[in-house]
């Protein structure tokens, strides 16, 4: 990974990784997160991971794998912490 990682913000203290490549813009639609995973298409800290449910916490690096080359491609992004706005009133 040679550009410094986009870091975007989760509300908790960890996430699950199908949700997080949604929340990232990784995927259009969640059910996209799927095959990509399980096909060993996404990068977590440089390695490939193949469960859709881990669990991923503050400073994990998630970057997709180009399916062809094996490369990585794209934008790589990092769990980060901050303020979410959840548009709740209170």
């Amino acid at each position: 990974m040679s550009a410094e990682p986009m870091d975007v913000p989760i509300r908790d203290e960890s996430i699950r990784l199908g949700q997080f490549l949604k929340l990232a813009n990784l995927v259009d639609h969640g059910a996209e997160a799927k095959p990509l995973v399980t096909g060993g298409q996404v990068l977590v800290n440089g390695e490939v991971e193949l469960r859709r449910g881990r669990q991923l916490v503050v400073g994990d690096v998630v970057q997709l794998v180009d399916a062809g080359s094996g490369d990585a491609a794209g934008q790589a992004v990092r769990v980060a912490t901050g303020d979410v706005a959840d548009d709740l009133p209170w």
